[in-house]
């Protein structure tokens, strides 16, 4: 699903105890380091800060898992090929975007989202885990942290899910010693906004709300969340009130009477396991203002709404190109 988790992980399975030790004697470092002279290889170790204290790298990874959304993706873009992958989005193998699926030469193993199998995943020996856009539990981290050095959200990080693309691409380039591509990745999509900001100086006039349909039920996502800084970041300002709703959560569930609080200047909204039909006959969704006036976009392409959704700088640029001509339409800039 791609309105992001909104549940934590379970405790540790008894069952896989031994599993864990046995990874844990050997899960820190590659066991065949790339330094002819037998210590780490060059750049290595590194000492990554996280929301939970420092983590230390010993030595390149050989074996990397990702579990935190996006986190695959962004290791993809960095020229890492991740072992395992949760599939926030449900995409099916590879775990990926089609944006990325192809930077992968063999199908990795796909792995649970909330609940992390540690039998699964310690089977795959990791060297590293990434989990940089998480719940930001304490118990998350301490659920996979026996197995590998665990990367998570950067320190400051205070809505669940809330790591920014730049902050992701950050965290997991120092973790892979690949900062300087990480770098770059920053540098061209923040040009890419730059860009359309520059040719699209009205946005900055144009306050936005941002919704999804899941389960039978509106909800709306605040800032934090990647599809709303996507927005942000072209230039839009964001409706304060829903904000206040949200009390430190990405989203925040809409009863019908509430859905009117996705009333701006311009609504994107999009369904979750539904299709787009239910939303353009909805009456409620319907008699908002931004739906009367022509200002409402229903995402109904699924592959534009989960690059919406991805927070990676690969899906961010792909969902740029199919979602400001859209945008231009329902604000009648065209």
């Amino acid at each position: 699903m791609n309105r992001g988790p909104l549940t934590r992980g379970g405790a540790i399975a008894a069952g896989a105890l031994s599993v864990l030790m046995l990874a844990a004697c050997g899960g820190g470092a590659a066991e065949e380091p790339d330094s002819p002279s037998g210590g780490a290889a060059e750049g290595y170790p590194v000492t990554v800060p996280t929301l939970f204290g420092d983590v230390t790298v010993e030595d390149r990874p050989e074996n990397v898992v990702a579990m935190g959304w996006s986190d695959a993706e962004t290791a993809l873009a960095l020229g890492v090929q991740p072992v395992g992958v949760a599939d926030w989005q449900a995409y099916g193998s590879p775990g990926v975007g089609p944006w990325a699926a192809d930077l992968f030469d063999s199908e990795p193993a796909q792995l649970a989202t909330l609940e992390p199998n540690l039998e699964e995943i310690a089977a795959l020996e990791p060297d590293v885990i990434l989990d940089t856009r998480s719940d930001n539990s304490q118990e998350r981290y301490d659920l996979l942290s026996p197995v590998a050095p665990v990367i998570g959200p950067p320190p400051g990080v205070e809505v669940t899910y809330g790591t920014t693309w730049q902050e992701q691409t950050r965290q997991v380039a120092l973790a892979l010693n690949e900062e300087e591509r990480g770098e770059e990745l920053v540098s061209e999509l923040e040009g890419e906004f730059e860009a359309l900001r520059e040719e699209n100086p009205d946005f900055a006039d144009v306050t936005i709300a941002v919704g999804a349909y899941f389960d039978g039920q509106y909800g709306a996502y605040v800032p934090g969340d990647s599809r709303v800084d996507v927005l942000q970041d072209l230039g839009f300002e964001y409706k304060s009130e829903i904000t206040d709703m949200a009390d430190g959560a990405f989203y925040v569930d809409l009863s019908p009477e509430l859905v009117e609080v996705l009333d701006a200047d311009l609504t994107i909204v999009f369904p979750i396991g539904d299709v787009a039909e239910t939303l353009k006959e909805d009456p409620v969704l319907q008699g908002i203002g931004s739906a009367q006036d022509g200002r409402l976009i229903i995402l109904d392409d699924p592959e534009l709404a989960n690059a919406f959704s991805s927070g990676s700088t690969l899906g961010v640029s792909y969902a740029l190109e199919g979602i400001v001509p859209l945008i231009h339409e329902a604000l009648g800039r065209e």
